[in-house]
């Protein structure tokens, strides 16, 4: 029996109309990027408005980002107010605590650059020093807004990684 694979002009439009061709890394990475569980690390102002962000009126839960209060459930880490050198430590053991894929996002100019406090001997000027950022969001403190645009951002960021197979840089 002879079968013809030949496709008539019809059938390869309602073919691409209706198939969609990816990668297996392309739908882990939107898996990943639509349930995101961040490592809450609040350390001053800016953890109130990450508070707010969980809360009823903005509703992170919707973007899929559920608060874990544990780094081995975790795969985001959302450091949000003044990191001191003390608490340098504890912040690196909790990020090397956390499973692959993992991301960091520096929430706040204490976060990202050390605020207004970067005349301090006491305070690391930007969590980079200690971690890879890869959101960085700047504020003093940003409001949940920006931190739902932050996490957006991130979901985008696994998305292309994903789909290019190339690192992209923080943003």
């Amino acid at each position: 029996m002879d079968i013809n694979w030949e496709l008539t002009a019809e059938e390869r439009a309602e073919l691409d109309r209706n198939v969609f061709m990816v990668t297996l890394e392309q739908v882990k990475a939107w898996a990943r990027s639509n349930s995101l569980w961040p490592l809450t690390f609040g350390l001053a102002c800016c953890a109130i408005e990450m508070m707010g962000t969980g809360s009823s009126h903005y509703d992170l839960d919707r973007f899929g980002s559920i608060f874990r209060t544990s780094p081995r459930q975790s795969d985001v880490m959302i450091v949000s107010g003044t990191v001191t050198k003390k608490m340098a430590p504890v912040l690196k053991r909790l990020y090397e605590q956390m499973p692959e894929p993992k991301w960091v996002i520096a929430m706040g100019s204490c976060a990202t650059a050390g605020g207004p406090y970067i005349k301090s001997y006491a305070v690391v000027k930007g969590v980079d020093q200690i971690v890879p950022v890869d959101v960085y969001i700047p504020g003093c403190p940003p409001n949940p807004a920006a931190l739902i645009y932050g996490i957006n951002k991130l979901q985008e960021k696994i998305r292309y990684e994903a789909k290019t197979g190339k690192k992209v840089m923080s943003e």
